[in-house]
């Protein structure tokens, strides 16, 4: 299985101004495997320490003398270690938060060593500001597979290989057949054990109850990190976002949790929720102005899942609805395209954790919206549209408007461009993401 932050690994490796690294990511996103690979590919020697019930931690971490450290887990692994030839690995670092603290030591006195952590994003956030290594560490973001990972993973390097040629024109002829693997896609979505499973075994059945572990993983991980306050409030917001997706208007509205809730009582359990990269927060905008953030309307917002797969398991999709015909792409009122989109943009926007803003516009009386906006050099509106239909009033609206603006509709049609609009086929997402953000 390839990973795309691969090569940003390399380049940290390679950086003369690297620092200790952090790993984040949500809960079983492939972090531990990814270094795994790293290491052995990258170094001569890998050192791989699991933090969780390991008695040799208070010994090895009882004071932060690096040199001390060096030795003690020298003589552990029965490896040398040497600048630029081992790699180290703190894993589950949450366990043990003076392993995370110790990076900051690294930093200062072993600069040349190449060390990283990884672990629960809960945990190490809980650890924020208590002994957390505030400046002294470089993270990178690890999102689920995204859909071109998901090609790769299925052996499809070739298609993969024509993408990224980003001869858009030419991919028309082969639409019919990447509509056929985003619907798996849409099924499977990109957890690693899931998409694993899919491609050994293409037992529909075990994918689902692989999905619904992990959904039942990120519920236990609430009982285990929330405060006990919050812990009703996390899952009522959490079973709610299906619902809240599949409304024609997917603004998040908190009455929908419960009658009379109010963002006073569910605020805290939302940002718990980010904060474990379970889901993302888009902003509505009021302007199509540059930089978007100074037009952000914090009271509303939509809140999409980390994972297409997880969202259809969430909803208890059947598989004949997401695999036959094109049904998955408009059921729900099109929440699983807008959740497909929205992951696509956050995994092409390279592995930063302070990856840019998705935001949605609607004008006051709502009575316009346009389902995605970002920025780069100018502002892009963007209209997802689940079939060929390619009717978008609100974005032609817009369009029409401003001159400056280059507006973007994702369908299920062939790629058109047009004067100050673009249609891109669904497939190729990402790819026309990243190809406009980097």
């Amino acid at each position: 299985m390839e990973r795309f932050l691969y090569n940003q690994l390399k380049n940290w490796k390679d950086s003369k101004t690297r620092k200790p690294l952090i790993l984040e990511g949500a809960r079983q996103v492939g972090k531990t495997w990814l270094l795994k690979q790293f290491g052995k590919n990258e170094f001569e020697n890998f050192i791989y320490i699991n933090c969780d019930n390991n008695p040799q931690m208070e010994s090895l971490f009882a004071d932060y003398d690096v040199k001390r450290i060096l030795r003690n887990l020298s003589a552990i692994s029965n490896i040398k270690i040497e600048s630029g030839k081992c790699f180290i690995v703190f894993d589950e670092v949450q366990e043990f938060p003076k392993a995370l603290t110790s990076l900051k030591y690294f930093c200062d006195d072993a600069p040349e060593i190449h060390v990283a952590a990884a672990g629960s994003l809960l945990g190490i956030l809980d650890h924020q500001g208590t002994g957390f290594p505030v400046g002294k560490v470089d993270s990178l973001y690890l999102y689920p597979l995204s859909f071109m990972e998901f090609l790769v993973a299925l052996g499809k390097n070739i298609l993969v290989e024509q993408i990224r040629n980003h001869n858009w024109q030419e991919l028309n002829a082969l639409n019919p057949q990447m509509t056929e693997l985003l619907r798996q896609y849409y099924f499977t979505g990109g957890m690693p054990a899931v998409v694993k499973s899919y491609v050994e075994e293409q037992d529909l059945q075990k994918v689902r109850t692989i999905q619904n572990q992990i959904l039942s993983d990120y519920l236990n991980d609430v009982s285990k990190h929330a405060p006990k306050t919050e812990i009703p409030k996390i899952t009522l917001v959490w079973n709610s976002i299906p619902s809240q997706l599949a409304k024609e208007n997917k603004k998040f509205i908190y009455g929908a949790i419960k009658k009379g809730g109010r963002a006073k009582e569910f605020e805290n359990a939302i940002q718990w929720l980010i904060n474990a990269g379970l889901v993302h927060k888009v902003f509505r905008i009021k302007k199509f102005e540059q930089p978007l953030k100074f037009y952000e309307d914090f009271d509303c917002f939509k809140l999409y899942v980390n994972d297409l797969g997880l969202l259809g398991a969430m909803a208890q999709a059947p598989a004949s609805e997401i695999l036959v015909g094109n049904s998955a792409f408009s059921s729900y009122k099109g929440s699983f395209t807008e959740q497909y989109v929205a992951q696509q943009f956050y995994s092409a926007d390279s592995g930063d954790v302070n990856s840019r803003a998705l935001y949605y516009y609607t004008n006051e009386n709502s009575t316009m919206e346009i389902d995605f906006v970002f920025q780069t050099d100018k502002v892009y509106p963007v209209e997802v549209k689940a079939e060929q239909n390619l009717k978008a009033k609100s974005l032609s609206t817009v369009l029409k408007n401003d001159e400056k603006l280059f507006g973007i509709r994702f369908s299920m049609a062939d790629y058109i461009e047009q004067s100050q609009m673009v249609n891109v086929p669904l497939a190729l997402t990402e790819e026309y993401l990243r190809n406009k953000m980097n």
